[in-house]
């Protein structure tokens, strides 16, 4: 189920009303089957794969704990919940990739006939809930979290719907135990919750879903272009992701919070960062404080190996995002970034903070080429063709109306102002400090962008596909 579709605008006050109405007893099952429902909405078949985890891992938490003084069968129980997790990620994710690449290797065996069978749909969001069902046992195993005996809470831990298919990636320790506790309909939470709401529901169909509009258009069929139409795709596209990915995040902080949960801020003004260290330090902040703990830490961090150490983690995690050369590359190419930030860090070269900004999102953006391209040849043709014709008459090529450019541009800095103006405190901080009828301007404002200027086509978000 969308956040931005018509479903959700029934589907979610149904759930907040049945949960509070509810005997305390009755609202965790309630929740479950909410959630469970929101999940099989998309694909109901896919609901047996987190059944079974779920169910792995429940029983592997318990079993790890029970033999504290037995290591090799903790061991055991450790592996077989990775094996159950990572397994499922690895054959609905990148079996095909894997295979399909050997056999291109091999090019004398036809792929096309025998193994048409692994071209399946991917569970969605299955790399999210997998990390988070990982980040459970792992901590159990470490002795920094008890094993969960309750499985209704602990499915609720996996299954939450407002972060369920694309994030905040949340530890058990943050979230398990707030299920144990009764929450209650306040109107400091339901207040705080909707402006989230409003202001990641404006971030998506304002400024990201217009912006997609003239980022595909390019980013289609990049041979058809050259030039300034593929340096305006590129940054245009910087922005989509953004709004796209930190708006869904907003959405589900505020929905979580109208129900007393609180989720994890996952973005932190990321195109505000001075080097890319400190972008990764507030770019999808969940999935990079995962890998920091689970992949680069584990292999010895900055005190041994530090660039495999790094080249390793964002290879990685450029993998997480997707079975597709352009994704590792993309990773690769921040691994290097970041590494090479640590080698200039120890110089003694000042620079201005506004250029080391706006260096900054040079590198980044450069990066999302390959991750939006749909290939790393196309990927080679935007980098080899952005500077191709830089002759002012070549923007009128890309085919966009007037009126489409205007509205994006100016929701794109209406983003950006009120997100500079409010860098010392979040916006909706920013929005709670101020007098009433300066919320209710600013309110109404944003529903009057969404209201004219929204796009309500049923796009769905981009990490959805991860």
């Amino acid at each position: 189920m969308l956040f931005n579709s018509l479903t959700f605008v029934w589907f979610f006050p149904l759930v907040v009303a049945g949960y509070f109405l509810l005997p305390s007893r009755f609202r965790n099952v309630f929740l479950l089957a909410a959630s469970c429902y929101f999940y099989m909405y998309f694909n109901p078949v896919y609901i047996l794969i987190l059944v079974y985890t779920i169910l792995v891992d429940f029983i592997a938490g318990i079993k790890i704990e029970q033999n504290n003084g037995n290591p090799k069968l903790r061991r055991r129980w450790l592996y077989a919940s990775l094996l159950a997790n990572l397994g499922a990620l690895v054959f609905f994710k990148y079996a095909g990739f894997l295979l399909e690449n050997i056999f291109t290797v091999f090019s004398f065996v036809d792929i096309h006939q025998g193994f048409s069978f692994w071209h399946i749909v991917l569970p969605i969001g299955l790399s999210f809930h997998t990390f988070q069902a990982i980040s459970y046992t792992l901590e159990v195993y470490h002795g920094n979290q008890k094993a969960e005996n309750n499985i209704l809470v602990y499915a609720l831990y996996v299954m939450f719907f407002p972060q369920l298919v694309a994030g905040p990636i949340e530890r058990p320790q943050r979230l398990l135990h707030q299920f144990k506790r009764e929450h209650y309909l306040t109107y400091g939470n339901f207040a705080i919750g909707m402006q989230w709401m409003i202001w990641g529901l404006f971030k998506k169909i304002v400024v990201a879903d217009n912006l997609a509009t003239l980022v595909d258009r390019i980013y289609e069929h990049p041979q058809n272009h050259q030039g300034w139409p593929l340096i305006l795709a590129t940054i245009l596209f910087a922005f989509q992701i953004y709004g796209d990915f930190s708006g869904y995040s907003d959405i589900a902080r505020g929905a979580a919070r109208i129900m007393g949960f609180d989720l994890s801020i996952n973005f932190n003004l990321p195109y505000f960062s001075s080097n890319v260290s400190e972008f990764w330090r507030r770019w999808h902040i969940s999935l990079s404080s995962w890998f920091r703990t689970y992949v680069y830490f584990p292999m010895g961090g900055n005190y041994r190996k530090a660039f495999r150490n790094t080249f390793i983690t964002f290879a990685l995690s450029g993998l997480w995002h997707g079975a597709n050369f352009t994704y590792l590359v993309w990773g690769i190419l921040n691994g290097i970034f970041v590494f090479l930030d640590k080698l200039l860090s120890k110089t003694k070269i000042q620079t201005p903070a506004i250029l080391r900004v706006f260096l900054t999102f040079a590198l980044i953006d450069f990066c999302w080429i390959f991750f939006r391209a749909a290939s790393i040849a196309d990927a080679r043709y935007v980098i080899t063709h952005l500077f191709s014709d830089m002759r002012f008459s070549s923007m009128m090529t890309y085919g966009a109306e007037r009126h489409v450019w205007l509205i994006s541009i100016f929701m794109l800095c209406f983003m950006v102002i009120v997100e500079w103006i409010t860098k010392a405190d979040s916006v909706i901080g920013w929005w709670q400090k101020t007098q009433r009828w300066q919320r209710l301007l600013f309110l109404n404002m944003l529903l009057f962008f969404m209201l004219f200027f929204g796009v309500f086509e049923h796009r769905t978000f981009i990490y959805f596909q991860f």
